[in-house]
C-alpha cells in the first residue's frame, strides 16, 4: 500500500478509493466513510472533494447526502486492477495485525486476501486464550485498509479439531477450497487435517 500511496498521492486515498470500488452501488455518508477507511474526518472532506471532482464519487440526496461509485467513471476497471486485484496486502503486515490476540495455530486466508470471490470467509483464526477484543480491532483494521467488510471465524484449537473431525461443512469449506496458511503449528499441520 505504501508504493500505491506514493504514487496516487496517498494512504487516505487508496483506502477511501478501494471502499468505492469494492461497494458499487452503495452509498456512504462522511462520517460512515471515516469510520470504515478509518481517515481523519479532515482527509475524508479532503479526498472526497477530490474524488468527486474526477467524477470518481457522486453525491446524493441534499437532506442526507449519501456519496456513491459514479459507475459511468471511465477509469473504473483499470483503478479495479490496480487498487483491488493487485496482491496490495502484505502478509506480514497482516500477521502483525494478529501478534498479540493470543497464541494463533492456524492463520489462515481465502476470499478477499487470495482475489477468491467464492470463498465462505476471508480469514480463520484457530488458537488458544484468543481475547476477540483485539481480533475485532486487527479486523477493523484490515477492512479499512482493504476497503470491504471482512468474513472471518475464530475457533479455539479444542473446538477447531471437534469441528474438524466431525466434517462441520464451515471448515471442511475453509479447507477444501484455494486458501493459504500463514500459521501453522504442528500439531495443526497439513498432514493432521488430511487425517481428520
Amino acid at each position: 500500500m505504501e508504493t500505491l500511496g506514493k504514487i496516487l498521492g496517498n494512504p487516505a486515498r487508496i483506502k477511501i478509493m478501494r471502499l468505492f470500488l469494492l461497494n458499487r452501488g452503495k452509498g456512504f455518508k462522511s462520517k460512515d466513510i471515516v469510520q470504515k477507511s478509518r481517515v481523519s474526518s479532515d482527509s475524508v472532506r479532503r479526498e472526497l472533494r477530490l474524488l468527486a471532482s474526477v467524477n470518481f464519487i457522486k453525491k446524493r440526496s441534499k437532506a442526507y447526502p449519501e456519496w456513491y461509485f459514479n459507475s459511468s467513471f471511465k477509469y473504473a476497471e483499470p483503478f479495479k486492477d490496480l487498487l483491488v486485484r493487485s496482491d496490495s496486502l502484505n502478509k506480514q503486515k497482516l500477521l502483525a495485525h494478529f501478534r498479540h490476540v493470543g497464541r494463533v495455530k492456524l492463520l489462515v486466508v481465502s476470499g478477499a486476501f487470495i482475489k477468491n470471490d467464492d470463498s465462505r470467509v476471508d480469514l480463520l483464526i484457530v488458537g488458544d486464550k484468543l481475547k476477540r477484543g483485539k481480533i475485532e480491532k486487527g479486523i477493523k483494521k484490515l477492512e479499512a485498509e482493504i476497503g470491504a467488510e471482512l468474513i472471518y471465524a475464530v475457533f479455539d484449537t479444542k473446538e477447531f479439531i471437534y469441528r474438524l473431525n466431525m466434517y462441520d461443512k464451515l471448515v471442511r469449506d475453509i479447507l477444501d477450497y484455494p486458501h493459504e496458511v500463514l500459521v501453522q503449528v504442528k500439531e495443526l499441520s497439513t498432514q493432521a487435517l488430511k487425517k481428520a
